[in-house]
Parts: structure tokens; sequence; C-alpha cells
């Protein structure tokens, strides 16, 4: 197939050894690349139960089979690993030029295990792999590090990716960050970077990607798919003109009139200083340049200065709308300008402005409460004090005080503190909220931080306008919803492409079909890509069930199933009633049982029988009937008797 690299670079940091192994195109036909193909790589080659920070968890950095060619927004790379903040599966994302290069250096995929003695960055070059010393680098800061990096190499155009202090001290809030503005932010990749004693990665590549039929790929984009970002109607992510306008701090409008904003650490869902951060103030206050990752007609990347103020001066790519929510009305700060500083600093000390954003609106309101002080803390903390975030920040990058455990993630924090405070921890199976609010207004974005298989996610499935269209404070419809929003995402995820450049033109299972026949020569269906949909959804789901968790983890944080205070849904509430209909529709849709476990039906169907026997081997009940000698055919029939 067309599209591949066709090899892989593993690297084992304990012994120094670096290899060069062909690509399993077997697997590449089931599991495409990106999430999918990582996630089958994972659960091949981890040992369950394994430490996140040990030497035996592994970092599988992936492209996709279209990453790196003209297809829309195939500018990605995934982090995939066990994620030091749950426990469990994660795939963490991030856009520039680092994947495509990857590709152009001949490599679909990177492995790397073990743990190295001393600080190193590893090289890669055309086909070739080298680790390097870095004790020089370790301690610099993010933005220093990857210039340093560069200039060592004597190639500004070499592309990289490093983690910054909060990576290097294991805050399970780490980021890694490539192409200076560019974070794979969620779920502690950069902690594991830190465990291995890895400060980074540095790719020059001068090769290209065959594609099967150019022809037909370029007729194809420059047709039904120029009709899409030309046409009037959008996606579900709202018009392809505002996002290419505001970028995705456009959504800061939609989620304030839809009541789901948070707001002091999640408590409303409306904000009475919106106007001052949303996205008209945000083009007009601080945006000065509008940028594009690679071969991306949406060129939603906004870089932007403070111009005013004590920040002037400081420079960032973004903030993107995550950032503005919960660095703004989350915190009850409605200065951009200081939102733009404090993103800068994340961005330097390696911290997820998400993540971080989350546990500072939760440590903010711990200090009101006074169930911590400013004897604590060193100073006072309180709602919209810009400059104590600042300190805050730095504290938990360097693991200092309090710091050290508030790097560790809410769920830490919460425990720490103790009080009551679960209560308004904001996660999902140790993973911050990001900045939507699920309740009664928005039962499906509540299913859909749920079933997430890396913790609370936006990415899974974004129902916010699309929910808008069905009965109100109520569960129709949502577990249907979600699933096919969730599904539509996974051949993109899979691609590597940006869910903003092919979600709001509203690209789908049938664009994503034709692309990676183009360019792969392997004619696919919009059925395979919901085949391809199920299979991957299910071998994450696997994966997290082997390393203990169950149902009782698709759950929200306390706080979502309060009464509202104010908006839309004042009043009214999402219940444990409401959440557990949901779950039960939507693992029936899935295939799993009601304790979401796949069935071994699902499993035979969705050629995952590998999986089924290593599940069964670990005591799951849905593939017993395999280790019993029942196959294909025999064995569905088996499970649909009740044998």
């Amino acid at each position: 197939m067309e599209g591949y690299a066709g090899r892989i670079g593993r690297v084992n940091l304990s012994n120094r050894s670096c290899s060069i192994e062909p690509l399993n195109y077997e697997d590449a036909r089931l599991f495409y690349g990106g999430r999918g193909l990582g996630a089958k790589m994972l659960f091949d080659e981890l040992q369950p139960g394994v430490d996140p920070l040990s030497p035996g968890n592994k970092i599988i950095l992936m492209t996709g089979p279209l990453t790196g060619t003209p297809v829309t927004a195939a500018n990605r790379y995934v982090i995939i690993t066990k994620s030091p903040q749950t426990g469990l599966f994660l795939d963490s994302y991030a856009g520039g030029w680092f994947g495509p290069e990857l590709k152009f250096a001949g490599f679909d995929a990177l492995v790397i295990e073990g743990v190295s003695p001393h600080p190193v960055y590893l090289l890669v070059e055309d086909n070739r792999l080298s680790i390097r010393p870095a004790g020089h680098l370790w301690g610099k800061r993010a933005y220093e590090t990857e210039t340093a990096i560069k200039k060592e190499l004597g190639d500004e155009d070499t592309r990289v990716a490093v983690i910054g202090p909060a990576g290097e001290n294991l805050a399970n809030l780490a980021i890694v960050q490539n192409d200076y503005f560019h974070q794979a932010g969620r779920g502690g990749a950069g902690a594991v970077f830190g465990s291995k004693r890895l400060k980074g990665i540095a790719v020059k590549g001068t090769g290209g990607i065959k594609i099967n039929n150019p022809a037909r790929l370029v007729a194809y984009l420059a047709g039904p798919v120029e009709n899409k970002f030309s046409g009037t109607g959008g996606g579900l992510l709202g018009s392809v003109a505002d996002r290419m306008k505001y970028g995705t701090p456009f959504t800061l409008n939609i989620t304030n009139a839809i009541g789901i904003l948070p707001t002091r650490n999640f408590f409303y869902g409306q904000y009475d200083r919106a106007e001052e951060i949303n996205a008209e103030a945000f083009r007009r206050k601080v945006v000065v340049a509008d940028k594009s990752c690679y071969a991306c007609s949406m060129a939603c990347t906004k870089f932007s200065r403070a111009r005013t103020g004590p920040y002037k001066g400081a420079e960032v790519g973004g903030p993107e709308y995550e950032t503005n929510a919960l660095f703004g009305a989350n915190i009850d700060n409605p200065s951009l300008e200081a939102i733009v500083y404090l993103n800068r600093l994340c961005d330097d000390l390696g911290l997820d402005t998400v993540g971080a954003g989350n546990v500072v609106g939760f440590t903010m309101e711990c200090y009101a409460r006074g169930l911590i002080t400013s004897n604590d803390l060193g100073f006072t903390l309180n709602f919209g004090d810009v400059a104590a975030v600042a300190e805050l920040l730095e504290m938990m990058a360097y693991r200092k005080g309090l710091g050290d455990i508030l790097a560790q993630g809410v769920r830490t924090a919460a425990r720490y503190f103790g009080q009551n405070s679960e209560t308004f921890a904001m996660h999902i199976k140790g993973l911050e909220y990001p900045a939507y609010r699920p309740g009664p207004v928005s039962p499906g974005f509540g299913l859909a931080y749920a079933i997430a298989e890396r913790g609370a996610c936006h990415r899974r499935a974004w129902p916010a306008l699309a929910e808008q269209q069905l009965p109100p404070f109520s569960t129709a419809g949502r577990a249907q919803l979600v699933k096919m929003l969730y599904d539509q995402r996974i051949p993109w995820h899979c691609g590597v492409n940006c869910d903003i450049g092919v979600q709001v033109p509203g690209l789908g299972f049938a664009e994503a079909a034709e692309m990676y026949s183009a360019v792969t020569g392997r004619e696919v269906t919009p059925a395979d890509m919901q085949l391809l949909a199920d299979r991957v959804a299910t071998i994450c789901r696997c994966f997290n069930l082997r390393e203990g968790a169950t149902r009782k983890d698709d759950t929200l944080a306390p706080r979502s199933f309060m009464p509202e205070e104010i908006g839309p849904g004042k009043g009214k509430s999402l219940s444990k009633d409401m959440l557990d209909t949901m779950l039960d529709e939507y693992y029936a849709l899935r295939g799993w049982d009601r304790e979401g476990v796949p069935t071994g039906e699902t499993l035979v169907k969705l050629s995952l029988d590998a999986v089924a026997e290593k599940m069964a081997q670990l005591g799951f009940k849905p593939a017993r009937g395999i280790n019993q000698g029942i196959k294909g055919e025999e064995y569905r029939g088996a499970q649909i008797n009740g044998r």
C-alpha cells in the first residue's frame, strides 16, 4: 500500500540501541495508522499493569497513511502511551510540521523503550536514528530547548519536539511541545518522556510519500472537498468562515450562549464578562497574525501578542478556546492579555493549559472555602489574581511546596486536601475536564466525557451544537448522537488529521474513504470506515479493561449532577439515572455488555480474535469460547445462543 513509509523506528534507551523494522501491513490494513494502529501496538507490546513512569512503559509516536500528503489537515502526529495521570490508554495529538517531517524522514512510527541513565535527545534523519547527549539541555525551558537543538544541528528547518521542566519533574500535567507553538497536551505524555530522560526528538527528512493515484486525489480535493469548504452549511462545529477568522476561540461564543462555559471552577455555565474574552474581543485585542499547520486550508492557528497592560509584549501561538475559557472564565479573569501571558508561561514550563487551568480553578475554590490558606501557599490566591496564578504554575512545574501535589492533577490534589473537596474536583478517570461543562443543557457532553478512554475529553465527540436539535433536558437520542460523532472522528484520528480541519467543513466517512483509497491504492468504502471506528473504539476499551477500568469509571464529577444556578438550565440537573440510561444505550450500540465489556460476538465481528484471546487469558468472560476452541461463526453462534 502506498501512503505509508513502511518503517518503524525502535529505540531502546536502556541499552542505547536503535533499529528499524518493517511496518506490519496486515495490522495497517485493519487499524490504518495513528490512534488505531498505535492502540494495537500498545495493546500487544505493553505488559498489563506496568507503571506508566517505569522503564516498562513505551512511547509510541505515530503518523498515519495520510500524514504529509496533500489531504486536508493531514499534519498531526499522536503520542500513544499509558497515561501517568489515569493509568489508562492515552492518545495525545499535536499539529504543526513535526508529523509530516517524520514521514519525510522515512518512518510511520517511533517506539521508544527503556530509560536512559543520562538525559538524551533522539535525532531522526533520513532512515537513520541516533541518540545524542542532552545533559546541557536538561533544566532548560521548552522554547530555549527547541532553539538550542536547532542551533546545535545547524538547521533552522529541523522539526523539534521537547519537554520543559514539568516533564523533567514528572508532573502529570506535562506536555510535549513541537514547532514552538504546538502541544501534545493531555494525559502526561511529557512526564513519560521525562521518566525516560528523553528531553526531545529532532527530525530532519528529505524524502517523499508515494501516492497511488495523485490525479484522483487532486481532483477530489479540488472538487467535492473544496465545495465543502466554500459551502455555507459547514459542519457541526460552526461555519468555516468563523473558524478561519477566529480559530477555536469562536467556541466561547457558543458555550457561553448554551450555558456550558466553565466559570469559577465549573460552578456556573455562563460568564458575565464573556464579551471581554469572546471571539470578537480575541480577534480585536490580541491576534496579530493567522498561521497554518502543514497542508491546512483552514489556517485557524492565531499568533497573539499582549499589546497593553502589565503583560505587554507576551507572545504565543494561540491561545486556543480551551485556554481562553480555563484561564479566563474558569478563574474569573477577563483579561485576554493575561491569558496570553499565562499560556506562554505554561508552554515554556511544559504544562498543559487545559489541566493547569482546571487545577488552578480548583485550588482557588479551595482557598475561597478556607481549605488552604496563604500560609500553605506563601501568597493569597483569590479568583482573578493572575500574578498568583503565575507563581502557582512555577510551583507546579518545579514541584515546589503545594505545587508538588497540584502537579499530579486535580484528583490527587482533592485526595490530599480532603474535606469534601472531591465534590468539586472536575475530572473523569483522573483527567481534568476540558472547557465544556456537562449538565442538564448538555447531557450528551456528559456521556461523551464519561465514555472517553483517556478520561474527560472533548475530542472524542463534540455534541454542543448538534445536541440542541434534540429534546432539551433529556437523554433522548444522546447515545446515538455521541456514538455517531465519536465514530466520525476515528478515521481522521487514524489518518492522522486535525479535527478542526476536517470536522468544521463536514468531512465524514465518504470523504475519508475516498482519500484513503486514492492515497493507498486500497479501495475502501464508508462502511469500512464504520467498521474501523467500531474496531478502534473496542480495542481501546479492551486496553482500559485489562488495566482495571470498569463501568464505575464511566461517570462524571459530582458537581456535574448539581442543579444549575443560572442560565438556560436554571433549576434543572443531570441525574445519575440519566447518565446510566445513556451508558446502557451506548454500550448496546457498541456491542458491549451492560458492564461495558465487548461481547465475544463483537470481537469476532471486528476481527479482534487475537485481542479476545488475550482478554480471555486475563479472565474476561466474552472470550472464553475462543479459549475453548470455538472459532469464527461457531463462536458467534455460541454467544447468540447463550452458551
